[in-house]
């Protein structure tokens, strides 16, 4: 599977351009996926729906508060 690098934005939608902060959010965004993976298979060995487990997993994901955020 090939995965494509996003093109990671500001919040006024200008692209991040500094390498080091795109090297930090590509590291982090691996990690997750890592993470991901082991939850996935870990459920799905379990006999889980995987389907639903993503749908818990975007769940959880989308209501955690950015503490950052300018939008909050």
């Amino acid at each position: 599977m090939t995965k494509s690098k996003p093109l990671w934005r500001k919040s006024d939608g200008d692209p991040v351009s500094c390498t080091e902060k795109l090297k930090v959010l590509e590291q982090n965004l691996e990690e997750y996926r890592s993470l991901a993976l082991d939850f996935l298979e870990d459920a799905a060995l379990m006999g889980c729906d995987v389907e639903q487990v993503r749908g818990v997993l975007a769940d959880a994901l989308a209501a955690i508060p950015a503490p950052y955020s300018r939008k909050n």
